[in-house]
């Protein structure tokens, strides 16, 4: 069963309790979880495994039709109940006027303002399936408005509001009861072809479906055609199902979506996903990027309605190229790439009406280790960067003569500010100030590291709060997965910067090899070169940063996941000179080889392996299991911790295990944790603060 189309840090958190069915609802339950601080942390200063539980969670937001008004969701977590519940809130633009809309043990989603801005339209799990509702913008008068046997996933009304998308699980293959009616207690996964499961589940023997269903005046849902009817595909795609894959022009003629219809072994090679275009009024679907090989998705409508733009990779099989920004005139079928100058990839686009001109696109990119709003001149060409500073914006949407920004930085969780169009920036929420008030971060430090080759590379240092500089500190190499994700100023719920400070350690975070965000050069090396120049990188930032006077270079230790993980176990077989005296490894690839054979998404070992290992020709390959961590095993001489989850089908935790195992044949002092319902994250609260706890502890055992 697909999940319910949010951010990916609450695709797997958000466990609900659906124990009642009600078609309309006046009182909001009063439950919430308990996310005040207590004596004893407000007396220590300093953040914990314990208080993150305690941050509110910013999801979505939306704006409403007079610009007034923002809607948006907040999930908090209760511990002990070891669940997240996601609630409804609106705040005014100008900040003074705010209000939580549920309550209770449920969870209500993806929350939007119906087209007359009469009602707020949301997700509800108190019913056995996920239903549409809706209510008074107080929060009054609640009601059920879809009556279906699916569970709805996401949706969006159409510009003049006869009209909505729903996204829901379509069944399409044959389970084994169905092909062995006699056997209904028969428990296994029948495949002859790859992509029999994916990121952290197995094959459902169904798909996410785009259905077009009538609104009414009174917002009941009605009569849900799938546009896709038949098709063994996703759309949105796989593993993200991101709702921004999906967009009604504002004329209401079209929906645009994009969708890779590719199966099984073509699938797993092909990041070959394309731009549909289906005319509600013919039930035409036309492939608007046919030929463009890479990925094609995020498709945004001209206010006019003749044109779209979307985000578009060149590269075949590689997930983390440069996306550029390509437009599509309706009328004439001519396409055109508007970014071919700017070597960054382009995000979040919003294409707005401003004083009656729709001349300018607006979007975020990551440049530099932040993300930042740019704006594009469709006349000219020319592309401006409009705001600066230490932060990440996640989104943005237009509200009037301004924008709401989900903005974070490694020293503060997603809030929603307004931004006006020459960058100026106000605060708009403050959803976890009642922590911030009580609790001291540390400071974040921006250095730039000459690299073996020359280079200038940027790397995040973050001091422990309460810093004293004639203290000695010891310290923590942090090793970015991905490999392709930016190290920019984000603020995590599982790898926090801040309570690694916290824990008394200074953070070196180096921007190495193959992040985004310094260019594509600088974003491509990596690839093929694993164990390469993205690990001389590493050791560049250590041995710059242990000459800082606050560090104690005989106390270092490297952690990391994902690529993270492939980077320590890399750089424990490399450690010769002791510079590291521990490792802690998440879900990393060990051995490239079972790697290779046993991920999912065939196109990336292609690409950044070069190839399978079986090809003795392919020297690329070659070279990366040449490299491969596993190989370098007899010469481990550290301490190591190791953490996999059992869920875990893009690296698969058999990667860990023989990590571990190979650990302890080898006589090296070694621990292993493996959380069989987690997945390459660990989501779930009380795993989550276990995981901080030991992740701690070791660190301090070995470095203190």
């Amino acid at each position: 069963m697909k999940k319910l189309i949010i951010p990916l840090i609450f695709i797997s958190l958000i466990i609900v309790a659906c124990n009642s069915k009600r078609d309309q609802v006046e009182v909001v339950e009063e439950y919430m979880p308990n996310v005040s601080l207590t004596e004893e942390e407000i007396k220590n200063g300093i953040l914990t495994p314990e208080i993150l539980w305690k941050f509110g969670m910013i999801g979505d937001f939306q704006i409403s039709p007079d610009g007034k008004t923002v809607v948006y969701n907040i999930t908090h977590y209760d511990v002990d109940k070891n669940k997240g519940f996601t609630h409804i809130y609106t705040i005014s633009v100008d900040g003074r006027e705010s209000k939580r809309l549920t309550g209770g043990e449920f969870s209500y989603l993806s929350p939007s303002w119906t087209r007359d801005g009469k009602k707020i339209m949301y997700l509800s799990t108190e019913t056995d399936t996920v239903a549409l509702w809706v209510m008074d913008p107080d929060g009054k008068n609640r009601t059920k408005v879809s009556d279906w046997d699916k569970s709805i996933n996401a949706y969006k009304i159409s510009p003049k509001g006869d009209k909505i998308i729903l996204i829901a699980d379509v069944k399409i293959d044959k389970t084994p009861q169905e092909i062995y009616p006699d056997l209904p207690k028969a428990n296994v996964i029948m495949t002859e072809d790859l992509m029999y499961r994916h990121w952290n589940s197995w094959t459902d023997y169904s798909y996410s479906h785009i259905f077009i269903a009538d609104l009414d005046k009174d917002y009941k849902v009605s009569n849900p055609v799938d546009i896709i009817e038949g098709e063994p595909y996703d759309a949105p795609m796989s593993p993200y199902f991101d709702e921004s894959e999906f967009a009604w022009s504002p004329d209401g003629k079209y929906v645009a979506y994009s969708c890779k219809k590719l199966t099984g072994i073509d699938y797993a090679l092909s990041t070959d996903s394309d731009i549909y275009l289906y005319e509600l009024a013919t039930g035409i679907t036309k492939n608007i990027s046919k030929g463009m090989p890479g990925y094609d998705r995020f498709p945004v409508f001209s206010s006019d309605s003749k044109q779209l733009v979307w985000s578009s990779m060149e590269t075949p099989g590689y997930e983390s190229d440069i996306e550029k920004l390509f437009v599509f005139d309706i009328e004439t079928g001519n396409k055109e790439n508007l970014t071919s100058n700017f070597d960054y990839s382009v995000e979040h686009v919003i294409w707005p009406k401003i004083n009656s001109k729709q001349d300018k696109i607006y979007f975020i990119s990551c440049i530099k280790g932040t993300h930042q709003i740019f704006t594009l001149d469709l006349t000219t060409r020319e592309i401006i960067q409009i705001t600066d500073g230490y932060h990440d914006y996640q989104d943005i949407k237009l509200a009037g003569d301004r924008f709401i920004v989900k903005k974070m930085s490694m020293s503060m969780a997603s809030e929603l500010f307004t931004v006006d169009f020459d960058g100026t920036e106000k605060q708009l929420t403050y959803t976890n100030q009642h922590i911030y008030d009580k609790i001291e971060f540390g400071k974040v430090i921006p250095k730039l590291v000459n690299t073996t080759d020359n280079k200038k590379m940027l790397v995040w240092l973050i001091l422990p709060p309460k810093f004293d500089a004639t203290k000695k500190y010891p310290a923590i190499l942090y090793c970015q997965g991905g490999p392709q994700s930016p190290v920019s100023q984000f603020f995590s719920y599982r790898w926090n910067f801040q309570l690694m400070a916290a824990n008394g350690y200074v953070v070196i975070a180096p921007n190495r090899r193959g992040v985004p965000g310094f260019g594509s050069e600088w974003l491509k090396q990596i690839s093929g070169d694993y164990g390469g120049q993205n690990m001389k990188d590493y050791i560049s930032a250590v041995e710059y940063c242990k000459n800082e006077p606050f560090i104690d270079e005989n106390r270092i230790g490297a952690v990391g996941a994902s690529y993270g993980g492939f980077s320590v176990f890399w750089l424990a077989g490399h450690n010769e000179n002791k510079l590291f005296k521990v490792f802690i490894a998440h879900c990393g690839m060990f051995n490239l080889e079972s790697q290779y054979a046993a991920t999912e998404e065939t196109f990336f070992v292609n690409h950044d392996l070069g190839g399978p290992y079986w090809d003795e020709t392919n020297k690329v390959a070659q070279n990366s299991y040449k490299n491969s961590p596993h190989r370098f095993v007899h010469k481990w001489n550290t301490p190591i911790l190791i953490i996999t989850g059992g869920y875990d089908f893009r690296i698969p935790y058999t990667e860990s295990l023989q990590a571990f195992n190979a650990a302890k044949l080898n006589g090296i002092d070694a621990k292993l944790l493996y959380f069989p319902d987690e997945s390459h994250f660990v989501l779930k609260p009380q795993n989550s603060i276990l995981w901080q706890r030991e992740f701690k502890a070791w660190l301090d055992e070995y470095l203190k």
